[in-house]
């Protein structure tokens, strides 16, 4: 890789760090409305459902949803320790953990 590249490997990196982080940054400093942040106190769990449920199944055009086997099996330790922890830390690197042992075996 040359030095060139190297710098376009960073930008690429930060332009796409940017506007996933900044939104919480300033959204930190905000008050909102009650009825904004009964919405917001929603959503992430919307969102973490929508994103749970796209890695566990495969879809393909005109045929039911594949569950994956593997990835099935990693969210029994990740949803023990994401219960009993409640820390998002912990319960990512369970997660990493219990794929990549499981993509060994599989």
């Amino acid at each position: 890789m040359t030095l060139n590249e190297g710098y376009l490997f960073l930008l690429c990196g930060i332009v796409t760090w940017l506007p996933r982080i900044l939104p919480f940054i300033f959204s930190k400093k905000l008050i909102f409305p009650s009825k904004i942040q009964l919405f917001l106190d929603y959503l992430p769990m919307c969102i973490l459902g929508a994103l749970f449920f796209q890695s566990l199944f495969t879809f393909e055009k005109n045929q039911w949803p594949i569950l994956k086997i593997p990835e099935l099996i990693a969210c029994i330790p990740t949803l023990i320790v994401g219960y009993y922890t409640k820390d998002l830390m912990k319960i990512v690197v369970t997660g990493m953990i219990s794929i990549a042992v499981l993509r060994l075996i599989f």
